[in-house]
């Protein structure tokens, strides 16, 4: 019997959607478990980054509470007792732990004597590459302070070269080092330039422009200090 258009109508509805599920049926049938494996995964991973983000923060708590133990026992001549637990920071996936520990365990050899120790404790933090400008900068300014007398002056200027100019927060500092060393090359027209600009120089801390009039003054440069600077300048804020 022919079909109306309405039953044509509907009956090809009717295949359409069974067309339709059996597709869907087969979908299931060949790509269900895949999908279902993708769908675990995607909750795994996510799980995993939150259990991560969790641990991390819990972990930074229990470094944070062991460079305080460590400091405590420092103040209480426990210097034992800290050394130890500035051990276990030295390898803390923390830039900040782990150069900090680094620092102090460097303070305590050089409270010591240890300046052969102290300026290789700096020199790790100073070769980290992985660790910020700022403390690898602070770092191999201490450390070539450290071992200075044992340095060629030729190797300190190399070595402090960056840090010895009017950009660096560590001018005063360095800009001394680098000084003393052109002294000693026999170079007092550089070393009174440097000495020169120091004492002009507002960020460079006042106790350093002071030296660098007065060193100035007897290489023959007439540089008068600057006004004092109205805030604490990097150098005094580490120095205090």
């Amino acid at each position: 019997m022919a079909l109306t258009p309405q039953n044509n109508q509907a009956f090809l509805r009717e295949v359409d959607e069974e067309l339709r599920r059996d597709q869907v049926a087969s979908f299931g049938r060949r790509y269900g478990l895949w999908v279902a494996v993708a769908i675990v995964a995607v909750l795994a991973a996510f799980g995993g980054w939150i259990w991560w983000q969790h641990h991390q923060k819990e972990k930074a708590a229990e470094q944070g509470v062991l460079l305080q133990q460590a400091m405590d026992d420092l103040g209480a001549s426990k210097v034992n007792a800290a050394t130890s637990a500035l051990a276990k920071l030295e390898n803390s996936g923390s830039d900040g732990y782990r150069a900090s520990a680094k620092f102090v365990q460097a303070d305590i050899l050089l409270n010591k004597q240890d300046l052969k120790g102290a300026a290789a404790k700096f020199a790790e933090v100073a070769n980290d590459t992985s660790l910020p400008g700022e403390f690898r900068d602070l770092a191999l300014l201490r450390q070539t302070a450290a071992e200075y007398d044992t340095l060629k002056p030729q190797a300190v200027v190399d070595r402090l070269r960056g840090l010895a100019s009017k950009q660096s927060p560590w001018f005063g500092s360095a800009g001394e080092m680098v000084a003393v060393a052109y002294i000693r090359l026999g170079r007092r027209d550089l070393a009174g330039k440097m000495f020169g600009e120091m004492a002009q120089t507002e960020s460079v801390p006042e106790s350093i422009r002071q030296r660098a009039v007065q060193m100035a003054s007897a290489l023959g440069v007439d540089a008068p200090a600057s006004k004092a600077p109205t805030t604490p300048t990097s150098e005094e804020k580490n120095a205090g």
